[in-house]
């Protein structure tokens, strides 16, 4: 064997045995994100470790007559269904600014007739961080502070060129303004499920809160002029002229969308108009207690195997846990 094929081949040999995990991360656990949030956002006790700011709120959802008629599903029985929600901000800071270039989460739980529940998660960007979990905790490890309690811009950016799905969500973020107020903002479900119609046929869905008072974002100018608390009261003033009202927007998945990529938003597709979410309080404690895992389905729905969507059950569910018990 010629000697250059061989020291090329050493050579080879040592860079794998010095960095055997670089082709492929170490997969991800539910704790990594709770600690890794601590390093970025501090330890704040009895407090959700993520969407840590925000406000609760109370309503109703009722099915539209089309959603009936076309779903095997006890949610859309097209009876008003109590609904606690909540609005938030994303991050681990209950302090953060409401005027901060992060996504908004809406969540909500609907209390069926017969006590089952059906649970919602959404943010106001029609995708999510990264394509799987060892993604995200990445970019998250990327994002903790340094010696100096600021974030390394040119790590966080070195780690995004290396893992182009977590480009889409900050492009998104850079390209449209924080919303005016949560009754404003369009709010996306993100992942892919399953629902199963009249005919027996799993049917394979995405959907969006599109708000009936229109999509409203701040100006430049708002936003250098706004205190940093002004979103739970706006939501409240606004309440006070009537219900805040959302249409549920399901859109109808094709063979080549993706299934189990939250990072990868779907082309147009044909939708329907599942229904009417209303909130007419907020401000009250009603959702203090509830883990608003998205995997939490009433009759007719199921999920994909999105690997984001499936690790929300058991960091959700650690989180829920220190938070009762004040850690």
């Amino acid at each position: 064997m010629p000697a250059v094929s061989l020291r090329k081949l050493v050579l080879s040999a040592a860079v794998v045995a010095v960095f055997p995990l670089a082709a492929q991360a170490a997969p991800a656990q539910p704790n990594d994100f709770i600690e890794v949030f601590a390093k970025i956002f501090g330890e704040h006790k009895g407090i959700r470790k993520g969407h840590a700011k925000g406000v609760c709120a109370t309503g109703d959802f009722t099915a539209s007559a089309e959603a009936t008629a076309r779903f095997d599903a006890a949610l859309f029985s097209g009876s008003a269904i109590p609904v606690s929600y909540r609005f938030s901000l994303a991050g681990g800071n209950p302090a953060a600014p409401d005027y901060a270039s992060s996504p908004r989460g809406l969540a909500a739980q609907f209390t069926l007739a017969d006590g089952s529940k059906h649970n919602i998660a959404t943010l106001t960007t029609p995708v999510f961080g990264a394509k799987d979990p060892e993604n995200f905790l990445g970019l998250l490890q990327a994002s903790v502070p340094s010696a100096d309690g600021k974030p390394d811009i040119a790590k966080i950016q070195a780690f995004r060129t290396a893992h182009p799905d977590t480009q889409p969500q900050a492009q998104w973020l850079a390209a449209n303004p924080p919303p005016w107020s949560y009754a404003t903002a369009e709010y996306f479900g993100i992942h892919t499920f399953y629902l199963v119609d009249k005919g027996g046929e799993k049917v394979k869905i995405r959907w969006h809160l599109q708000p009936k008072d229109g999509v409203k974002g701040l100006s430049a100018k708002e936003i250098a002029q706004q205190n940093a608390d002004f979103l739970d009261g706006r939501l409240k003033q606004r309440l006070a002229d009537g219900a805040v009202e959302f249409d549920w927007i399901i859109s109808f998945g094709e063979a080549a969308d993706s299934e189990n990529d939250p990072s990868v938003q779907w082309p147009a597709r044909p939708t329907l108009n599942a229904g009417t979410l209303r909130i007419n309080t907020s401000g009250d404690g009603s959702c203090v207690n509830i883990n608003f895992d998205p995997n939490v389905l009433s009759g007719g729905f199921s999920a994909s195997d999105d690997p984001v969507l499936r690790m929300r059950s058991p960091a959700y569910a650690i989180s829920f846990g220190k938070r009762l018990s004040g850690q």
